[in-house]
């Protein structure tokens, strides 16, 4: 199968292009990549007026299964993925059971096989059933597919037993992505700690709950030589603790989510528990400090931190629901409607965000259009307005805050390794 996509301002952070042009895919590669093409093609996309990009690469999901598929499967979950934008996504390991073995990552390759839909990057555990008691079997889940181990949900408390899996990883040269939260210093809290967790009443998280322990980390990380990626950065003092690691030489590596650039503490006035999650969402100082951290490149990652959860769930008194949000289709547009509208990014740093970074630090082999690579393409209406509708969700769950909510900017075409896999808000 041949495709061309003419009339597209082509962006490729990673080759450094920003132009108007075609691109030719042909037996899922890409042909080639800026300029005019007069190929013939069996399908033929006009994408004038639109941005044509390398696929999205999401580095931190959840996708339920095993153990919750009631929240999500993996083919809802990467169905409402490719919708958002995305062709690779990574799903953490706190599942039910835990990923933490080989057989666990071939299932989870196998179920993405079946959905056809984005590709799946399966995360194994750092410790065993994610216990932080002993080391996983890191060769095993290396050898079976995971780019990375994160014992998400939790932090490894035992700081010499994460010094020790820092080791291991290094030597098999993984990443390790770590979940910074000091859950006694976090307690029963719900929100971040401050004005306004004393204004609504709630049970407050101090941000030292999470700076602590990306101090912690980084600390290890540097004594280890591994590479270590920070999760959900959300604090000032977590950004700068990276940026200072970052000019120590340390091999660390950070994301952010849209919701923690997008939203604050004082959002939780209304008490939406679709916006309780974990780590809080940040005061004014935190959430500028993400975004100066997203501008300077201290963040290099825009992730969902895609988390799903039953409207039953949701729907309890603030401190009894649980944390979580879903995030994959709306990432995009909460990133251009507060990071490019406001001209902290531009468009070709977003995008590198999103494509090129994470495909450096997971050593991907995606996040570009070079020739020959996969031909995994995602096309956006940067100016089109749309509203996040319920029924147009394309996760088995529902819980967002911004729900009903108009959006800006919209992706109206995905390509994944030469196949069409969404196309004018239509899943192929």
């Amino acid at each position: 199968m041949s495709i061309l996509i003419k009339n597209a301002r082509i962006i490729d952070p990673s080759q450094k292009i920003d132009s108007k042009g075609s691109i030719y895919i042909e037996k899922g590669e890409i042909i080639s990549c800026g300029g005019a093409s007069k190929k013939k093609a069996d399908t033929v996309i006009d994408a004038g007026g639109k941005i044509a990009a390398p696929g999205f690469i999401d580095m931190h999901a959840h996708l339920r299964e095993p153990g919750r598929e009631d929240q999500e499967t993996i083919r809802s979950g990467l169905r409402a993925a490719v919708a958002g934008g995305f062709t690779t996504v990574c799903a953490m390991p706190n599942t039910d059971p835990p990923c933490d073995s080989q057989a666990h990552v071939k299932f989870l390759l196998e179920k993405a096989r079946e959905a056809k839909m984005a590709d799946l990057l399966p995360v194994g555990t750092i410790t065993r059933r994610r216990e932080g008691k002993e080391i996983s079997e890191m060769g095993e889940l290396k050898a079976s597919g995971a780019p990375a181990l994160s014992d998400d949900g939790s932090s490894v408390e035992d700081a010499e037993l994460m010094r020790r899996a820092m080791e291991y990883a290094s030597m098999l040269d993984l990443l390790i992505i770590s979940h910074c939260e000091d859950k006694a210093l976090a307690g029963k809290g719900v929100m971040r700690e401050g004005y306004w967790s004393t204004v609504l009443g709630l049970e407050p998280i101090p941000a030292e709950a999470e700076s602590t322990v990306v101090e912690r980390d980084a600390r290890l990380a540097e004594l280890a030589g591994a590479r270590l990626h920070i999760a959900h950065v959300s604090t000032e003092q977590s950004v700068d603790i990276i940026r200072a690691a970052k000019k120590r030489g340390v091999k660390i590596t950070a994301e952010a989510t849209p919701h923690h650039f997008s939203l604050h503490d004082r959002d939780l006035r209304t008490f939406d528990t679709n916006m309780k999650v974990n780590p809080p969402l940040g005061t004014e100082k935190d959430v500028k400090a993400v975004r100066q951290g997203l501008r300077d490149g201290t963040i290099d990652v825009i992730a969902t931190d895609h988390a799903p959860h039953l409207e039953s769930e949701k729907e309890k008194e603030f401190d009894y629901a649980p944390f979580g949000m879903i995030g994959f289709e709306t990432a995009l547009s909460l990133a251009v409607m507060n990071l490019v509208d406001s001209g902290i990014l531009d468009w070709g740093q977003l995008i590198g965000k999103l494509t090129a970074n994470p495909a450096a630090i997971l050593k991907a082999g995606k996040g570009t259009l070079k020739e020959g690579s996969p031909a995994d393409v995602v096309i956006i209406d940067p100016g089109k307005e749309w509203t996040y509708d319920k029924k147009q969700i394309r996760s088995a769950s529902s819980n967002s805050p911004f729900v009903g909510k108009k959006m800006k900017a919209s992706v109206t075409h995905v390509i994944r390794g030469g196949r069409p896999v969404y196309r004018n808000g239509q899943l192929v």
